[in-house]
């Protein structure tokens, strides 16, 4: 495959050994084909394109190529992104050169538009979302966007521009939109339409002040795809979530091969709150309820996916999305007391109990 746009930019970053292999294992975690790995240099390529990284003392040389503008603007995201995360101490100035590098047009965002939305259950609102050129939310593998929601403080929020080093730059911060991040629970590239699904509970939180008020015509910004991609061609599944990672869960029982079996576990207030699931799978679904347990106090979801055997003479995944003590809990147990890897599992904490604005859904 021939990739006829390209990207670069040098950096001096002194403490590089401290945090490169941290940054090497980032960019591999999204299903990337490693090419080439020694002391000084690795390489990393997708089917919308390739990067590479390489050092001479301390000196980094970083290299991208693509089949388009949106693949270039992605590679520059995964890179600028991660030295973002990992190269703190070195304060990186990373300058992009070579195609498209002055554009301020940000690739990732979307202004999008209300076009209905409706209640799922007594504490589910599905939000449906109209835009245009939507095929970067598919084609990636990620799952979730974050919008970028009018507020009571800013009733007319300023959208996103990219700033020179591809990522998201405010021209007025005073006007910055709250945001939160949620999953795309379906998507019509055709149609040009995303649905959102938002768990509310009064108007104590952004999201879900949000939900509560919106009406067609409305206009929100959308940037991503967000997360690590998953893995989707496995044979053997172990999942769970309540509330907010339920439109993940959904989906991933619609998109993953119909031979997958397993156990997909779900977590909600009451018999009231499910849905129906079009699952495609052999996956069995579980539902458990919390009765009067506010949400957030209870590690059953966790243990019952603990309580799952692994099955090791099958290529096993395991995913979990809900409350941050919860995902910890079943991290450890996956990563620690099986010895399973990232690359096998993915539990992702969607928010906080007392805190808001981590992960709304």
């Amino acid at each position: 495959m021939t990739y006829p746009l390209h990207c670069s930019c040098r950096l001096t970053l002194p403490q590089h050994a401290t945090y490169m292999e941290k940054i090497r294992s980032r960019l591999e975690s999204f299903r990337a084909t490693v090419e080439l790995q020694n002391e000084t240099e690795f390489r990393l390529s997708w089917t919308f394109g390739w990067l590479s990284i390489s050092r001479c003392d301390d000196q980094i040389t970083v290299e991208g190529g693509a089949t388009d503008a949106t693949g270039l603007a992605r590679i520059k995201d995964l890179l600028a992104t991660a030295f973002k995360l990992y190269a703190k101490i070195d304060e990186p100035q990373i300058i992009w050169t070579g195609d498209h590098a002055h554009d301020q047009e940000l690739a990732p965002f979307r202004l999008m538009e209300v076009e209905k939305v409706s209640d799922l259950s007594a504490r589910i609102k599905r939000v449906r979302l109209h835009g245009s050129d939507l095929n970067r939310f598919e084609e990636f593998g990620n799952m979730h966007v974050r919008l970028l929601l009018p507020c009571s403080s800013v009733p007319d929020p300023i959208w996103p521009v990219a700033g020179p080093d591809g990522l998201t730059d405010w021209p007025d911060p005073a006007r910055k939109p709250v945001s939160r991040v949620y999953t795309v629970r379906a998507i019509d590239t055709d149609a040009s339409w995303v649905d959102i699904d938002v768990v509310t509970h009064g108007d104590s939180g952004a999201g879900s002040a949000w939900a509560l008020s919106a009406k067609p015509g409305d206009q929100v910004g959308m940037f991503g795809p967000l997360g690590r991609p998953i893995n989707r061609n496995a044979q053997h599944y172990i999942i769970g979530a309540d509330e907010t990672g339920l439109p993940a869960l959904a989906r991933l029982l619609e998109i993953l091969p119909e031979t997958a079996t397993g156990l997909a576990c779900i977590e909600v207030a009451t018999q009231a709150d499910v849905q129906p699931i079009e699952n495609r799978t052999k996956i069995n679904v579980e539902w458990l309820f919390r009765r009067d347990a506010p949400a957030g106090t209870s590690l059953a979801l966790a243990d019952r996916l603990i309580a799952e055997p692994w099955r090791n003479d099958l290529d096993c995944f395991g995913w979990f999305a809900a409350e941050d003590v919860a995902a910890r809990r079943l991290r450890t147990h996956w990563r620690q007391n099986l010895g399973l890897t990232r690359d096998q599992t993915l539990a992702a904490a969607y928010w906080r109990r007392g805190v808001t604005g981590l992960m709304a859904g």
